[in-house]
């Protein structure tokens, strides 16, 4: 996946999650668990890209970057 390919990714998850997040009155159970899923694919994206601009960055191949376990990814946080 090329960095476009992934921003554009982002972009499309970044809208779903603000139209979820400008719902009204609450959000059913199943739009909660699709936000909290939004956010982790989020954050998957985001490392992703940050993968590829590094291995471009010290000549190593953007490609060979891969999408991190969510696990991994979420862990960042602490």
């Amino acid at each position: 996946m090329e960095n476009d390919e992934i921003l554009e990714n982002i972009g499309s998850l970044v809208e779903e999650e603000r139209s979820l997040r400008q719902r009204t009155g609450g959000l059913p159970e199943e739009e909660r668990a699709r936000l909290a899923e939004l956010e982790v694919r989020l954050d998957q994206c985001w490392d992703l890209l940050r993968q590829r601009r590094a291995k471009a960055e010290f000549g190593e191949d953007p490609d060979t970057a891969a999408v991190r376990p969510a696990a991994e990814v979420e862990g960042y946080r602490s």
